[in-house]
Parts: C-alpha cells; structure tokens; sequence
C-alpha cells in the first residue's frame, strides 16, 4: 500500500530517485572491499546515502531557506561520493566498467541538484513560495 501525504511529495522527485539508485549502486560496487579498506566503502556509501537523505529531509522542512540549504549538503555529499570512487578507481580498488557505471548515474543526480537549486533560488528571488502546509 503506497502511503501518500504532502511530506512524502520528494518522492515524486526524479532527483530523489535516482539518488536512492546511486546509493544502491554504490552499496553494490564499495561493499565487496576487503577489511582493511572498510571504512573507505562505508564512506563512500555512506556519502552516496547521504544524497537522497537531505533532498527528503529539506523537502520535509517546507522552508525554502532550509530546503536550500539541505540541497547544498546534498551536492556536496555528491561531490565527496565524486572524489571516493575517482580515488577508488586511481588505486585500482574498483574496475573502470564500475567507475563508470557510478559516473554516469552521479553526473545525473548532480545537474538533476543543481537544475533544482537553481529553480528554486528563483522562486526565492521571486517570492515565488509559501512555507506553510495549509491555504487560506
């Protein structure tokens, strides 16, 4: 049963899901790392989770300013993501068919982020938004 209310809406966002599919593919290719590179993987799944973590939480704060603000995190979650699988594939931890793989989907959501920052920025300039659950 699909539950469905106004907090629940970044669900509909293409961002937040393919946020979510970069974090399951960065599950797939960093969890099979040896011991002694574990927490290398934790990090770098931990920033790919990261992503789609902050695009719902902003959403769920009906702030623009915070909204915003949790957008930014998330584009700098994906930048860190960005710099552990290009240091990953570097020191030949991961295959360049996985780096790519993990390129392509990243490159998505970050212009997906920055299109939504940017048109929100503009409702913001505008006074394009309302910060409250209910119309009068």
């Amino acid at each position: 049963m699909e539950r469905k209310n106004i907090n629940r809406g970044f669900k509909k966002l293409r961002v937040w899901q393919d946020g979510v599919s970069l974090y399951v593919l960065a599950c797939e290719i960093l969890s099979n790392f040896p011991f002694e590179l574990k927490k290398v993987a934790a990090n770098g799944i931990d920033a790919a989770h990261s992503i789609s973590r902050n695009i719902s939480e902003g959403y769920c704060r009906r702030s623009l300013k915070e909204y915003l603000n949790f957008l930014n995190i998330a584009l700098g979650s994906c930048g860190e993501l960005h710099s552990c699988y290009v240091s990953c594939r570097s020191a030949q931890q991961i295959t360049e068919e996985d780096c790519e793989r993990l390129d392509k989907l990243h490159y998505r959501v970050e212009n997906q982020l920055l299109k939504l920052i940017e048109s929100l920025q503009k409702k913001q300039i505008s006074k394009q938004w309302e910060d409250k659950l209910y119309s009068e």
